[in-house]
């Protein structure tokens, strides 16, 4: 099926779906490089034109990738459901936004919708959005999930804390986690990616968790971000896994380029979730995803790297995560360019997530050949906080020593919190009060509590 209109006097055509979502989405240099992009801005608004009259239920008659070659799409394609899909089966990826913004989407309804619906139509309706659009929709949109703590309530902003260090050592990393700790980070999980992938020393780094938890009581939940087949032999060893991790894209072809399949991330789902190693719940596993991962491994099938990082969230979807989060500048410019690229993109992210059900997060970050900087950080944070954002990442100073580039502080989430009345996980939120590190008025103290200076000995 091709489409085509005329703006301007000039007539304008698409020859698939494919190219149809590509053309319409907003100006990104990923996109450029893959040769998908409008060669104008009239070509792209006449295409986000054609898409706003296009029907939902269209989505489910082509596929961007084919259905006989890609197990993401038969993935999404199968478990569909056509009964939570029918209140908005009538309508068009238009008046599917208009719909999002008025009062009737209320966060139950929305919750109730979310398995109707596939990445491919809220990518779409994504690229008809400003960014305030993107904001009022993810904020009234919920998804709440739970291990040790519960992430995605209303009013609440978890942080990763991100104790990483460039050679492993314990006691580097032991020192981030508790500066993180004494600014109230680490709700949402204590998350490693280790310098190396060597079984022994991941097991080390979770038994270094695990140890500073029980010694603190404090309801935390770890995770190494080592690959999946690595926590498979740590499981089987009967190490301390509160979460499987796994970072995946929106094709088969980018998830073999991450030496990972749909079968692997099940086994390793069920085996987690037999430890029964939670409180609150029984999430047990955490993703992270990228605009621009499937391009970098030639593996998008000529698509919008918006698109297929929609369809990633179909995959985490299946898995039931705690946590999902997009690291929406890591990739580079080549992807996203500019601080305008990244703020778009992360709350882009934000919404198709959440829309499919997916308890996301954002890593508010940029390489340091990018042309963005602290300001932008700053917005995208504090717009995400606006947008109901479930958890962000948070490394010492904002600078992480080991990957190389620029995220949040742990400073920079105290001061988005009492910017906008946001308090941490529930759990959290009382031990921090239980030993100190948290006032009645929500304040961090400026002496280091009794607990935590026995860490540090």
């Amino acid at each position: 099926m091709s489409w085509s209109t005329t703006l301007g006097g000039h007539s304008y055509g698409f020859a698939d779906l494919r190219e149809l979502l590509a053309k319409a989405t907003p100006a990104r240099s990923g996109d450029v490089l893959a040769g998908v992009a409008a060669a104008s801005a009239a070509e792209r608004v006449a295409a986000q034109t054609v898409l706003a009259d296009l029907p939902l239920a269209h989505f489910l008659d082509e596929a961007v990738v084919p259905y006989e070659d890609d197990d993401v799409t038969r993935l999404i394609m199968d478990s569909h459901d056509a009964a939570a899909f029918a209140p908005v089966r009538s309508l068009t990826v238009g008046g599917f936004r208009d719909w999002l913004l008025s009062w009737e989407a209320d966060s139950t309804v929305l919750s109730d919708l979310a398995p109707g619906l596939t990445p491919e139509m809220v990518a779409a309706v994504s690229k008809l959005m400003r960014v305030g659009d993107l904001v009022a929709v993810g904020r009234k949109t919920r998804v709440v999930t739970g291990l040790r703590t519960t992430i995605g309530l209303e009013g609440r902003l978890a942080t990763r804390l991100q104790p990483n260090h460039p050679t492993d050592d314990a006691v580097g990393i032991t020192a981030s986690l508790v500066d993180g700790l004494l600014h109230g980070a680490g709700d949402a999980v204590v998350g490693i990616n280790p310098a190396t992938d060597r079984p022994s020393t991941v097991r080390a780094l979770l038994e270094l968790i695990d140890d500073a938890r029980q010694r603190l009581g404090a309801p935390i939940q770890s995770c190494v971000l080592t690959h999946v087949t690595t926590t498979l032999e740590l499981l089987e060893q009967g190490a301390p896994v509160d979460l499987v991790f796994q970072s995946v894209a929106g094709t088969q072809a980018a998830n073999r380029g991450f030496g990972v399949t749909l079968d692997q991330l099940r086994e390793a789902h069920a085996a987690a979730s037999e430890l029964h190693r939670g409180t609150v719940g029984n999430n047990v596993t955490y993703f992270e995803t990228g605009q621009g991962s499937a391009l970098s491994a030639d593996a998008h099938h000529d698509v919008d790297e918006q698109t297929l990082e929609a369809r990633a969230y179909a995959v985490c979807r299946a898995f039931d995560p705690l946590l999902v989060n997009t690291v929406v500048g890591f990739i580079g410019p080549e992807y996203l360019y500019d601080g305008k690229q990244i703020l778009r993109a992360g709350l882009e992210d934000h919404l198709c997530g959440k829309l499919l059900g997916v308890p996301m997060g954002v890593d508010v970050c940029y390489t340091n050949h990018a042309e963005a900087d602290a300001d932008d950080t700053d917005t995208l944070l504090l717009t995400l906080g606006a947008a109901g954002c479930s958890f962000v990442i948070t490394v010492p100073g904002g600078d992480d020593i080991m990957l190389n580039y620029q995220s949040l502080s742990f400073q920079d989430v105290l001061q988005v919190r009492q910017t906008l009345g946001l308090r941490p996980a529930p759990e959290f939120e009382a031990w921090l009060g239980s030993v100190g590190l948290l006032d009645d008025a929500g304040r961090v103290p400026q002496l280091v509590p009794e607990p935590i200076r026995a860490l540090m000995g």
